[in-house]
């Protein structure tokens, strides 16, 4: 799947969860820790993260990171 596509995709579940305040990063996280397939998990890490919003690149930060 294509980085602009992925890009999209956590954008919208990081829009979606934002009224859930402080707790959206980690919830955005953890809908990506759960249910995007390795590959999509590997190129959002290895990809630009530019086009994220402030939620869903904190998300993948912490997706990234060794306890994400």
């Amino acid at each position: 799947m294509e980085l602009g596509r992925l890009t999209y995709m956590a954008n919208q579940i990081a829009r979606n969860l934002a009224p859930q305040g402080e707790a959206a990063v980690e919830l955005t996280c953890q809908h990506l820790r759960d249910f995007w397939d390795p590959r999509m998990k590997a190129a959002i890490i290895g990809g630009d993260r530019a086009g994220l919003d402030p939620i869903a690149r904190a998300a993948v930060e912490r997706l990234a990171s060794p306890v994400g």
